[in-house]
């Protein structure tokens, strides 16, 4: 039986929970995990002041929150191994700076999801909000490994400064998605907001809208028009993950794009032919 997590009441202030990680809650009894300190605004206080705490993480290393967190922050931060469920809505950050394992959010999440992630499968049932995959304000590198699948729609800066691993948006993204990219993947399944892929160095970013609702930055400009084997890969991954990914995918035109013209010229847009 996993361990779970459910909050008692709805929540007025935000909690911040990564205090609670998998590798020290694994083999705790439960009254001492519902005494692990939160944050809640300027004050620490137990995690059983807010949550109903039950079950076990030792067997199965599943840790599964419970109802709407949409006001808990920090959920799976650092996480390294075994699995995080969120069953609702999550907060901020969740699966910041992740090195491994798994976290599965069935509802939305908000901003800097899977923030300077390294390694692991993020996994987001609804929408997210802005900087996914991104670099934190001031530093240079942003998600470097790992994998993050959105099934809704995405904010704006998805993948800043991204630096390896695979991006995939089932959705819309907002502005600047790929920004100041420096390598990785970034697949888009819908629409993209303004200045894709602005000051990118190095990387992919595939869209597979038609290319006549595409606006790309003057700095990018077309290069071939070609089918790239690199993708069936990726199509196969989300696959695997459950997504409906049809045969046509896999049969599709794009036109390259180098640029950004103003950086290295180095990276690729990818635009589906209509």
């Amino acid at each position: 039986m996993p361990l779970i997590l459910e909050p008692k009441a709805e929540l007025t202030l935000s909690i911040e929970v990564d205090s609670i990680r998998m590798e020290k809650v694994r083999t705790m009894p439960i009254a001492e995990i519902a005494e692990l300190l939160v944050q809640h605004g300027r004050q620490q206080v137990p995690l059983g002041t807010f949550f109903d705490v039950s079950g076990s993480a030792k067997d199965d290393e599943t840790i599964i929150w419970r109802g709407d967190c949409s006001r808990v922050k920090r959920i799976g931060v650092e996480h390294s191994g075994g699995t995080i469920r969120v069953e609702g809505d999550a907060g901020n950050h969740i699966g910041a700076e992740m090195s491994g394992g798994r976290i599965e959010v069935t509802g939305d999440v908000s901003h800097f999801a899977g923030a300077e992630m390294t390694g692991g499968l993020l996994l987001i049932g609804g929408n997210t909000g802005h900087s996914l995959g991104a670099a934190y304000r001031g530093a240079k590198k942003g998600m470097r490994g790992g994998e993050i699948f959105v099934r809704g729609n995405a904010g704006d800066e998805v993948g800043h400064s991204m630096r390896r691993g695979f991006i995939a948006v089932q959705g819309n993204v907002g502005d600047a998605a790929g920004f100041k990219m420096l390598a990785g993947s970034l697949l888009l399944f819908g629409n993209s907001g303004a200045q894709l892929g602005a000051g990118m160095k190095r990387g992919s970013i595939v869209c597979f809208q038609s290319d006549s609702t595409t606006r790309l930055l003057p700095t990018f400009l077309p290069a071939s028009t070609y089918r790239p084997l690199f993708l069936r890969f990726y199509l196969k991954r989300l696959q695997d993950e459950g997504w409906i990914i049809t045969d046509d995918m896999f049969r599709l035109l794009f036109t390259r794009y180098c640029g950004d013209f103003v950086a290295t010229a180095r990276g690729e847009i990818l635009l589906a032919m209509s």
